[in-house]
């Protein structure tokens, strides 16, 4: 049963690589991203360190680095540096846009059905989502709302993996309450504005 949870949370993950950081079955990897992410936090967030500076100076270090390394190995005899092929494929660049493709298309599709559709109940959802994006965000700025993210990220799918069956529960519970809830929305005002403005239309 165990092994079932934890595949159906692996294959929910994308079950690859970042399926088996998320869920800390590559140990070294999860650590290093953990505290990489905590130190590039308390670098930018807490010491104040601009972000900018630290991406230029890190270039400038490697770049220094790689002109005396590859000097040396021409005067000493010694091997080049090991350095890829710094090039873009189009394969990447087309996934790519198809992705963005698929995002902005969906995006639009929504905007349409609020706009030309008037859609009530989905300019209601759109605008509680946009509302609880603004509020969360007046309290954490970009930096940290990202490195909790990461947190949330490395932290509840373990969780949930561990601990499925109570966190169902509690969902199913929590899903009827919010279901009920939205019901009586739905009966008491999302209708009612409904049919007001049919009427409006209807008398037009």
């Amino acid at each position: 049963m165990g092994d079932n949870r934890q595949s159906f949370v692996h294959h929910a993950l994308g079950g690859g690589s970042v399926a088996d950081v998320l869920l800390w079955r590559r140990w070294c990897a999860s650590v290093t991203l953990l505290l990489s992410s905590t130190a590039l936090w308390i670098l930018f967030e807490r010491a104040g360190y601009n972000v900018l500076s630290f991406v230029a100076n890190v270039m400038l270090l490697l770049v220094v680095i790689l002109f005396f390394w590859a000097k040396s190995a021409s005067l000493l005899n010694r091997p080049l540096p090991p350095i890829p092929d710094l090039e873009v494929h189009e394969e990447s660049v087309v996934k790519a846009a198809d992705m963005m493709r698929v995002w902005i298309n969906h995006v639009l599709m929504i905007a349409h059905d609020i706009a030309i559709g008037g859609n009530l109940k989905l300019f209601v959802k759109v605008s509680l989502v946009l509302w609880l994006i603004s509020y969360v965000g007046s309290f954490f700025n970009l930096l940290t709302f990202i490195y909790m993210g990461i947190l949330f990220s490395l932290s509840v799918p373990l969780l949930y993996d561990k601990y499925q069956n109570q966190i169902d529960d509690k969902l199913i519970i929590a899903q009827k309450v919010i279901q009920t809830q939205y019901k009586k929305i739905d009966n008491n005002v999302l209708r009612k504005i409904s049919r007001s403005s049919n009427k409006e239309k209807k008398t037009q």
